[in-house]
């Protein structure tokens, strides 16, 4: 979803004018409902010459007037940042007015769309201007023999499922076809959700077979774990977090291979997965040894597609599946 942009001026380590009083209600599920809080939030990407060229900035709201500015080397997660490089966090806090401090004889501000970095002489490092991602695979049809299990019409492949606002799928939805190896793409969206922290935070997940989770979280500007967005769920952390800010669309595209069992039930392989988040490789043939929990064990039959419901109004679109 596009986001505004922002006509204040905020000081990070920070200051800006804003009503605070704006996130006494904690979940959004629209910019529009989310404010000026919101609208501060954000990627950014450009050049600071002393630091070593260019780099990227993601702006994370954590509620009462409070947020988390990380800035990596290289680009943004996913496009140029490596993994192995030394990012730089600061923790922001506004005062009603601008520079509350400085970290590490510099300081940044948000003007607009622009993000100005200066020393401690006020002499400017660099300039990074905000971007909207949207992934390669947004809106990726159907190719030809997929079995499409939502297109914004209808929950009728789902028990359970329900339609938001007419056109999105809603959590607790499980197909009512099951599956064994197959390619999955699905769509999703988590609210905004300043205050909460951790597994509060925008909480799903894409339940492979009904057994295997693919977590979904608001973990926009955080390390990679496997209870994050991106992870199987207490298997495996993603390769890299290109996790997009609360509200934004993003997607999974997931290839799986079933575990195999031999005619007494034991199992002899087990499942493989990979997995591109907002078209980023973060499993490449991840073998799964077990299922993860919170739903059905791991089994010789197929499974259906699960969507958790985890208390946050997440919300899916352009869900489809090839079998192999």
């Amino acid at each position: 979803m596009p986001i505004q942009k922002s006509l204040l001026l905020v000081a990070i380590t920070v200051g800006m004018f804003f009503n605070a009083n704006r996130l006494s209600a904690d979940t959004h599920t629209s910019p529009e409902s989310a404010g000026d809080v919101y609208k501060l939030q954000g990627e950014y990407t450009g050049i600071v010459d002393p630091w070593g060229g260019a780099w990227g900035a993601q702006v994370v709201a954590l509620g009462n007037s409070e947020f988390s500015i990380v800035l990596y080397p290289g680009g943004l997660p996913g496009d140029g940042y490596r993994t192995d490089s030394q990012r730089k966090t600061l923790r922001a806090k506004s005062e009603g007015k601008l520079a509350v401090g400085n970290a590490d004889s510099f300081r940044v501000e948000i003007t607009g769309d622009q993000l100005s970095i200066t020393d401690g002489d006020q002499k400017s490092l660099g300039e990074l201007t905000k971007v909207n991602r949207q992934s390669v695979t947004l809106g990726a049809p159907p190719p030809e023999g997929s079995i499409v299990l939502f297109d914004g019409e209808s929950t009728d492949k789902f028990r359970g499922g329900s339609l938001i606002d007419g056109r999105f799928l809603s959590v607790d939805s499980e197909s009512i076809e099951t599956f064994g190896d197959h390619r999955l793409h699905v769509e999703f969206s988590v609210p905004f959700m300043p205050k909460d922290r951790g597994q509060g935070r925008g909480n799903s997940g894409v339940y492979v077979q009904g057994r295997y989770e693919v977590q979904i979280l608001d973990s926009f500007g955080l390390d990679s774990k496997s209870n994050g967005c991106g992870g199987i769920y207490q298997i495996a952390k993603p390769l890299v977090n290109v996790c997009y800010p609360p509200l934004a669309w993003q997607t999974y595209d997931i290839d799986f291979t079933a575990a195999k069992f031999d005619k007494q039930g034991n199992k002899t392989s087990n499942a493989l997965i990979s997995v591109r988040h907002n078209g980023k490789l973060i499993h490449d043939s991840l073998e799964l040894p077990n299922h993860t929990p919170g739903k059905n064990a791991e089994s010789d039959s197929p499974g259906p597609l699960y969507l958790q419901d985890h208390g946050n109004p997440v919300v899916f679109q352009n869900i489809w599946v090839v079998k192999k």
